[in-house]
């Protein structure tokens, strides 16, 4: 499967598994009412009961067959972010839950290993030491395989109880992402706030807010080979280019595009043929990774178009900003950079 004019590989960098079987949410709910009987209840991991086949029937009729039938032919997969919940309960709720979750996602990519590779969500928790997400990640990459991880900026989903990701208390995880050389997407979870929605506010708030973290941060000198992904095409930063730039330049920080872009990269889950279009004229080609979110946030028909609003590799084809070496590199070549471990 390639595209139109290119030899690519389709690589969408950006899947979650939202279509599970029962036994997962069996599962968590009867954590939840635990927790909630028992603010202090200390979770142990015991037995998510998902069987080998129901597994398959998920993703067979949803994720694979939608794969096949827009082209694409492999997807990053990770657990589902807005069920990462890192809000609920306290460190070992997280802690047992992301294990689960994360098993998950392993035994899809074992029985489906030329169409997924896998990423991990962290068992993140507000205001708690870092320690356990590293042990999480440690165990993904280096007894898994995997080959990135979902990191929340805001575990507290939406009150913003945490240190902005330009704090030190972060600098733990980032040296175990560049010790493993392993990136990790930006992504929040579930929305309790009243004023935020998930999919839609909070996501892309959260996106623009984790941008403005490291470009006032010294993260990226202090970490040189650091790779972070923003999904959702980065929020608002791209449209909003020339403010970053601008207040760069004010507070004597340099050149937005040097200071940057050598460590953040921007998905395509953007969701008509105008956004990537500025998508891909304010943002340079090398930082530009393929991605459609694929039965997320938004999966129903656009009426003025006719096809789905996330069938995005549509909108690349279609852009006129893009020749056929640079859909090249939004397809695969960026995706194999910026995913070290990728193993297809």
């Amino acid at each position: 499967k390639q595209g139109p004019e290119t030899s690519a590989m389709i690589i969408d960098c950006h899947g979650h598994y939202t279509t599970t079987p029962p036994g997962v949410a069996a599962w968590r709910d009867a954590q939840k009412e635990a927790v909630a009987a028992d603010p202090d209840h200390i979770s142990s991991k015991g037995v998510m009961t998902v069987s080998d086949d129901e597994i398959r029937e998920s993703i067979e009729t949803n994720q694979l067959r939608v794969q096949q039938e827009r082209g694409t032919d492999v997807t990053v997969f990770s657990p589902r972010a807005s069920w990462m919940g890192h809000h609920v309960g306290n460190a070992s709720t997280s802690q047992a839950w992301t294990e689960h979750c994360n098993d998950l996602i392993r035994r899809v990519c074992d029985l489906f290993p030329t169409n997924f590779v896998p990423v991990c969500q962290l068992p993140q928790s507000p205001q708690t030491p870092i320690g356990t997400s590293i042990t999480e990640l440690r165990r993904c990459v280096e007894e898994m395989g995997f080959i990135g991880c979902n990191l929340n900026p805001d575990p507290s989903g939406g009150y913003w109880k945490d240190l902005p990701l330009g704090d030190k208390y972060w600098y733990p995880l980032y040296e175990t992402m560049c010790d493993l050389d392993v990136p990790a997407m930006i992504h929040v979870s579930g929305a309790c706030h009243p004023a935020m929605h998930t999919t839609s506010s909070f996501y892309l708030g959260a996106d623009t807010t984790a941008f403005v973290h490291f470009m006032m941060s010294d993260v990226f000198t202090d970490f040189p080979s650091i790779k972070f992904i923003i999904p959702h095409g980065g929020g608002a930063v791209p449209y909003h280019w020339g403010r970053f730039r601008g207040m760069a330049q004010d507070m004597g920080l340099g050149d937005l595009n040097e200071r940057v872009l050598g460590n953040i990269f921007f998905d395509t889950c953007v969701y008509h043929q105008d956004g990537i279009d500025m998508l891909t004229k304010v943002i340079p080609t090398e930082n530009i990774l393929f991605a459609s979110e694929m039965i997320g946030a938004v999966r129903g028909i656009d009426p003025r178009s006719g096809h789905y609003y996330d069938d995005t590799k549509r909108y690349i084809d279609a852009t006129p900003n893009l020749d056929d070496a640079q859909r090249k590199m939004v397809f695969e070549g960026n995706a194999r950079r910026v995913f070290s471990r990728f193993p297809i």
